[in-house]
């Protein structure tokens, strides 16, 4: 009898340790989870970022990062901002999940939909506490589609595509109304606040108050460089503005004191994480949504100068992204990946990164995403091999890359010219960027080591007529990305096996499409409803 309940009490004893060392466990393996911080540049253009080659507007804060992370030189995500955002949160590409064609506009009945598993989500399972800072645009009409309903613990922002940077209205005609939220209530106290700089104070407070035994997912979608939807359409404080005197172009001069208040907010945040000692544990994921919108497009004054096209086109300067990755946790850092990157990537491979298996997770079954965690923190051989840009139904335009080739076909000749940014010759000249350069040791040498590989080399001269040389009404398009970024040759009539390919391959993808979800927008939900709010209206 001795015996037994020594016995017993030995085995509760073991239990109780065994259960101590679980927990312990739990907290050593939460403790190596990396944090994760994906901040997202609205309209943002490919020779807007001054570690692409520009001097024009030098993004300090962004190319130190760029420079010490991997650059990703070969980085595509969809031509405007609700598909790449649907993309980013799913990992499925937005002909999957019926994303493809267009925003989400106003007062529209539809959404991301309800049965997508989100990252937020996929994180939050394995131990993460995720917030979000900014922009949405994945839909609000009823309440489970907004942000604190699919994964996020809370939101500070705005739920669609373009307001007022300091009075947050949204919309135009009818569908006008104030777009602000601090979770699922209406934030008055944002009116009057420059957007990008409360977002940046947000993100600030978010990762100070952040409680370490838990690992950190914070989405940082900017509204920035974005232009409003009402008048002034470019808005920026003087106090970035003026840093700019080399630019006399007034729309050129307030796009440059956007992004540079984005490039602060970008340094104050990653100085947050240092300071709170999270930096040495986190990932960095810095990526635009689209290719800029240039030569008024959208009333902005972005540049994707050399690349062909813009926002809202499936030429190289609508889909070729800017993006980097920064982590002290990689193991190889500070290069240059020429590996293929798609937005829809990211979702298996920062779930790889916090420690998940996507083969493991039956929701991931059917993503279009590939884990390169391996592959970029080794500098590994290439995973990807081919990139579908878009199959957009309604517009009826398609393109897909495929190694080196790429194909146009349908309607896509519209914006297709070359767009040098305003006032191009007029190069930075004030002090304040080269004092910072001064008090950064090598950093300038690195970095035009690595302007000099990034720059975009179109392989000669442009043609006189290389706008004209693809006919789409006509016949599809065929250009080798590798040999020709620019697009200046139309290799397609000396290249009829490799075209047939390619349309082969497309043609897998339409087979597989679902049909575009776009909704006409619904009277009851303008602000005029809602005490002047944009709100979620359907029950």
């Amino acid at each position: 009898m001795r015996l037994l309940n020594f016995s017993r009490c030995n085995m509760t004893s073991y239990a109780i340790y065994i259960w101590i060392f679980i927990l312990l466990l739990k907290c050593v393996t939460a403790a190596k989870q990396p944090n994760i911080i994906i901040i997202v540049a609205d309209d943002l253009g490919w020779d807007d970022v001054s570690f692409h080659g520009s001097n024009q507007i030098p993004t300090k804060n962004i190319d130190s990062l760029a420079s010490e992370g991997i650059i990703l030189n070969n980085y595509y995500v969809s031509p405007i901002c609700t598909p790449t955002r649907s993309a980013l949160m799913t990992g499925r590409h937005p002909i999957h999940t019926g994303m493809q064609h267009g925003v989400l506009v106003g007062s529209q009945t539809y959404g991301l939909p309800l049965n997508e598993t989100l990252m937020p989500e996929y994180l939050n399972k394995l131990g993460y506490t995720s917030h979000i800072v900014g922009k949405w645009h994945l839909g609000f009409m009823t309440e489970d589609y907004t942000p604190t309903k699919r994964g996020f613990s809370s939101h500070f922002g705005y739920w669609l595509g373009a307001e007022s940077y300091y009075l947050h209205l949204a919309g135009r005609g009818d569908y006008f109304g104030y777009d602000f939220h601090r979770n699922m209530d209406v934030d008055k106290d944002a009116i009057g606040h420059y957007s990008t700089e409360i977002f940046t104070q947000e993100a600030v407070k978010i990762i100070q108050n952040h409680n370490e035994t838990k690992p950190l997912f914070l989405y940082l979608p900017y509204q920035a460089v974005h232009s409003s939807s009402i008048q002034p359409y470019l808005e920026a404080p003087e106090k970035y503005t003026k840093r700019f005197p080399n630019i006399s172009n007034k729309q050129r001069k307030l796009f440059a004191g956007m992004l540079a208040a984005l490039d602060d907010g970008v340094g104050e945040v990653v100085n947050a994480l240092k300071s709170s000692g999270m930096y040495d544990n986190s990932i960095i994921l810095f990526s635009t949504d689209n290719g800029g919108p240039s030569n008024g497009y959208n009333e902005n004054a972005a540049s994707n100068w050399p690349l062909r096209g813009m926002k809202n086109t499936l030429w190289e300067g609508g889909v070729r992204g800017v993006g980097f990755l920064h982590s002290p946790l990689l193991k190889k850092n500070g290069y240059i990946s020429e590996q293929m990157v798609h937005v829809c990537d990211w979702l298996p491979t920062l779930y790889s990164a916090a420690g998940g298996n996507p083969d493991e997770e039956p929701r991931m079954k059917n993503l279009d995403g590939y884990d390169l965690w391996s592959m970029l923190s080794n500098n590994g051989k290439s995973v990807r091999t081919e990139i579908l840009h878009n199959i957009d139904p309604i517009r009826k335009f398609a393109a897909i890359r495929v190694n080196n080739y790429k194909l146009l076909i349908g309607h896509v000749a519209s914006r297709g010219n070359w767009y040098p940014p305003y006032n191009e010759s007029e190069r930075y000249l004030s002090n304040e960027f080269d004092d910072w350069f001064s008090q950064n040791n090598d950093f300038p040498v690195k970095m035009m080591t690595r302007q000099k590989a990034v720059r975009v080399n179109c392989g000669g001269p442009k043609p006189p007529d290389a706008v004209h040389n693809c006919d789409d009404y006509k016949k599809p398009c065929l250009f080798n990305i590798a040999t020709d970024p620019c697009e200046y040759h139309n290799i397609a009539d000396q290249n009829p096996e490799i075209l047939k390919y390619l349309i082969k391959r497309l043609l897998k993808y339409v087979a597989t499409m679902v049909p575009p979800r776009n909704k006409p927008l619904d009277p009851a939900g303008f602000p005029v409803h809602h005490n002047g709010f944009w709100t979620p209206w359907i029950k």
